[in-house]
């Protein structure tokens, strides 16, 4: 596939249950269609080193294995950073 049709990839950080998890969802609910949501369970086992780092930050995203908000959706932000990273894809 072409590097212009690969969306970012937002990673969620999360455990259930997590209410604010569930409202930053929603908060990037209009947004779904310009990126690909991964949701990585830090109390997995084979999550632990996330775990240690993030347990008392969820949710916790990362843009394209970059760390870019924790607790709350900043839009300003997503939004500035997923239009770069659509402008680079171009």
């Amino acid at each position: 596939c072409s590097a212009s049709t690969s969306k970012p990839v937002l990673t969620l950080f999360t455990k259930k249950p997590c209410p604010l998890c569930d409202e930053a969802k929603e908060v990037l609910e209009p947004y779904k269609r310009r990126f690909i949501l991964q949701e990585v369970d830090i109390t997995l086992p084979e999550n632990s080193a996330w775990y240690d780092k993030y347990k008392y930050d969820i949710p916790v995203f990362h843009l394209n294995g970059k760390f870019l908000m924790k607790h709350r959706v900043d839009i300003q932000k997503f939004e500035d950073r997923l239009r770069k990273l659509e402008l680079q894809s171009e």
